[in-house]
């Protein structure tokens, strides 16, 4: 028998007895789970510590551009349903304008309150359209009525009048422009 195979002194072993294992050189080299960590140098620590601040700037940076497309998100949000509250108010005033006399000395004073107001507006991002001439769009034209074209041309789908001017902010509709669009 060769010295593999024989039991050590003292010991006797069976037929179905294994050899007993023999000692892994560099513990936890096999990802052992039970078997102990080697120490890690300080070069190991520093590496971990470097991707640990890599990694948190990283999310921090994420975090700062996040915050700021939800504040300017927040913003926009915000201006549009202030818009949307003072539309009707800016609609009475333009219905005064257009129908007060024009030698009525209130008249001056509701024309300067409506182009602060369109100002203020403005200055929000908040834009007027007005699409005369334009081929209808259910995304941005809200049709009230259908008419022939007045001066005789075809002018099926296209934008005959405007009743009442449509407001955007930026790309998004705060309201549509209410037209009659020609039959």
């Amino acid at each position: 028998m060769s010295d593999a195979t024989q039991p050590a002194e003292g010991q006797e072993r069976g037929p179905a007895q294994p050899a007993p294992p023999e000692e892994n050189p560099t513990p936890n080299a096999g990802g052992d789970p039970t078997a102990p960590e080697r120490d890690p140098g300080p070069g190991d620590e520093a590496q971990r510590y470097l991707e640990l601040a890599q990694r948190t700037q990283a999310d921090f940076e994420n975090y700062k551009r996040r915050s700021s497309r939800e504040i300017s998100e927040a913003r926009r949000r915000g201006a549009g349903e202030l818009a949307r509250e003072l539309l009707p108010a800016l609609d009475n005033l333009e219905r005064a304008i257009d129908h007060a006399d024009k030698d009525d000395p209130l008249l001056q004073g509701v024309a300067i309150v409506r182009e602060e107001i369109v100002g203020a507006l403005a200055r929000a991002g908040i834009e007027s359209y007005s699409p005369v001439g334009e081929q209808f769009d259910p995304t941005l034209h809200e049709a009230v009525a259908t008419a022939p074209s007045p001066d005789g041309e075809p002018a099926t789908g296209m934008v005959i009048e405007v009743y009442q001017a449509g407001y955007r902010l930026g790309e998004s509709v705060i309201r549509p422009a209410r037209v009659v669009v020609g039959a």
